[in-house]
Formats: C-alpha cells, sequence, structure tokens
C-alpha cells in the first residue's frame, strides 16, 4: 500500500489501559483516548469507537470482525494492534476497506519463552500440587514416594511452530538437556538447526507419538483451529505434558479435559484458553494441570516496549508513511 498524506493531530482510540507512560505519550503526541477504567470493549463499544477515531488501538480481547470493518467509517484507516498475534483482526475485511493493520512482532518473544520454560518444568515436577500443599497446612514432611514427577533431562521436547518464540523456548531447553525436535511449515536452514540442537520433523503426527513434551508456538488461523484434536491426544504417550502459551483455540479442549480427567495424558500447563476468561470449570478440578491466566507476555519491561512500537507505528503512518511493523497478506 503506498504512502498516503499526512495527518497532523490523528485521533486513536486505546481499548484498554496501557502503562501510564505510554499512554502519557500517546496523549501528547495524538488526539488520544485512553481507556483509564480498563473496561473491556463491547462489540457495540468497539463499533462506536471505530466511528469517532482514525487510528484504533485494539487488543487481543477486542474481537473484530468482518461485518464491522465493512460498516466502519472512512475515516478510520489503521489499526494499530498492541501485542503480536492479529487472528482477533478480520485481516481480509481490512485490506477490502483499505485499513491498515499493525502488530508489534518480536516484543513478547523472549517473555513468553521464559514462562513456557517455566510451564514446562512446572507441569512433569508438580511445582503448582508442592505449593498448594504448603499453603495448605498439610504436607507431613520429605517421604520417599511424595510428591513424584517426571524428571526434564533427556527427554524429548517438541516444538510445534519454530518461529521467534519456539526458537527461543529451543535456546532455553536445550540448557537443561532436552533433545529438540520440532515441526514447522518450512524447514530451518541447516545452520540454524545446528545453533539451536533442533531436529525437524516433517509429520507432526510423527512428533506427536514420540515426544514426551509438546509446546505449541503458531498462530491460530483457520489450518491450525484445534489442530490438537482428540486423534492427535490419543497418539500421545500416557507420560506426555501438553505446553499451550501460544492461542486457546489450537486445542480441542473437550478432548484435551477428558484426557487429562482419565490420565491417559501425563498433564498439562496452559496460559491460554478457547473462552477467555471464560475458562472451562473442569480444568479447575485437575490434579494434572497448570493453570495460569495468559500471562506469557505479562512484564512490566515488555508492555511498555509494546506501547511504544505502537506509538511508533502510528506516527511513522500519520506522516504519511508505510509503518515499519504493517501486517501483510501471508503474514503466518
Amino acid at each position: 500500500m503506498a504512502d498516503s498524506p499526512p495527518l497532523s493531530n490523528p485521533r486513536v482510540i486505546i481499548t484498554r489501559e496501557l502503562s501510564d507512560a505510554v499512554q502519557q505519550r500517546m496523549c501528547e503526541l495524538f488526539d488520544a483516548v485512553p481507556n483509564y477504567a480498563d473496561t473491556p470493549f463491547s462489540r457495540d463499544d468497539l463499533i462506536a469507537a471505530m466511528a469517532d477515531c482514525d487510528v484504533l488501538v485494539p487488543t487481543v480481547t477486542d474481537h473484530i470482525d468482518a461485518e464491522m470493518i465493512a460498516n466502519a467509517p472512512d475515516r478510520l484507516r489503521l489499526i494499530a494492534s498492541f501485542g503480536a498475534g492479529v487472528d482477533h483482526i478480520d485481516l481480509a475485511a481490512a485490506r477490502a476497506k483499505k485499513i491498515l493493520v499493525t502488530n508489534t512482532p518480536g516484543v513478547f518473544t523472549e517473555d513468553t519463552a521464559d514462562m513456557t520454560m517455566a510451564l514446562i518444568l512446572s507441569a512433569p515436577r508438580r511445582l503448582s500440587d508442592g505449593e498448594k500443599l504448603i499453603r495448605s497446612g498439610q504436607w507431613e514432611g520429605w517421604k520417599p514416594s511424595g510428591m513424584l514427577g517426571h524428571c526434564i533431562g533427556g527427554k524429548k521436547l517438541g516444538i510445534i511452530g519454530m518461529g521467534r518464540i519456539g526458537q527461543a523456548v529451543a535456546r532455553r531447553a536445550s540448557g537443561f538437556g532436552l533433545s529438540i525436535f520440532y515441526h514447522n511449515r518450512r524447514q530451518l536452514p541447516p545452520a540454524v538447526e545446528e545453533s539451536l540442537r533442533a531436529s525437524f520433523v516433517a509429520d507432526l503426527d510423527e512428533l506427536i507419538r514420540e515426544c514426551d513434551i509438546i509446546t505449541l508456538h503458531c498462530p491460530h488461523t483457520a489450518e491450525t483451529h484445534e489442530m490438537i484434536n482428540a486423534e492427535r491426544i490419543g497418539m500421545m504417550n500416557p507420560s506426555t505434558y501438553l505446553i499451550n502459551s501460544a492461542r486457546g483455540d489450537l486445542v480441542d479442549e473437550d478432548a484435551l479435559i477428558e484426557a487429562l480427567q482419565n490420565e491417559r495424558i501425563g498433564g498439562a500447563g496452559l496460559d491460554v484458553y478457547q473462552n477467555e476468561p471464560a475458562i472451562d470449570p473442569r480444568f479447575l478440578t485437575l490434579k494434572n494441570t497448570v493453570l495460569l491466566p495468559h500471562m506469557g507476555s505479562a512484564t512490566f519491561e515488555g508492555r511498555e516496549a509494546s506501547g511504544e512500537r505502537v506509538i511508533t507505528n502510528i506516527r511513522v503512518w500519520a506522516d504519511g508513511h508505510r509503518p515499519p511493523d504493517q501486517v501483510l497478506e501471508g503474514w503466518v
């Protein structure tokens, strides 16, 4: 999309509360409207906002569908999303309407990889169970059969999706003695594989059957929707652990819950869910599952850096140029 005429003071509506520094900077640079109450926008709220701004700054909690975009006034020219994922925005509809979409890729890579590694450690070693036992006041002291889990060293880690985050997880995991295998749309160059000590597995089902820990790091698309389904969960070994810090819709939750309830797999470590924040209550009863509240990117540093990237995208666009983080067709 070609450069556009400059816009001196664009009206910017921000759907969620960002850091104080980021919001203050936006208000200095633009005609910005922060959401100080941090109340999630309803669909009607989003429609009203889209009718009253040049730039909308949504987050992953804001689902912007084709109908909303098609009916938006021509004034809306940029959707500057806060975060890397853009599956909450209908990109095809935005392209048809000639609305630019930007994101903040790479900002949360290391933070999300850290949290993933924490889940890889926590689920097999039952760290959450141990913490709960201490708080319950029922711990009776060390014993040879107490709080047994599975070791990490020497196990096979299967990474599904070997982009920035998948590679960052591989770097961490190799330090814990895990053997790294990965499945990706395209095989990485040999030099990258060697640096990560990672082996490519072209057949996803083979990776699922052979690995002890499986971690998901791909975007949510029509092709990846519930890619971890009942059939593939059935391929896992009884001691396999599933880790998901990517998107909840990658997993058929009914099939996963059934497998966990019947202890047909070792356990799971989850930071994302299909209907956030309305988590399936059956998860709460499972003892073999570590549950986190979508906090993989929740660091002060990462959230501020993401806000600064949003500001940069808006400023470059307002100056009449292509924003650096424009989401292009075929981004996934």
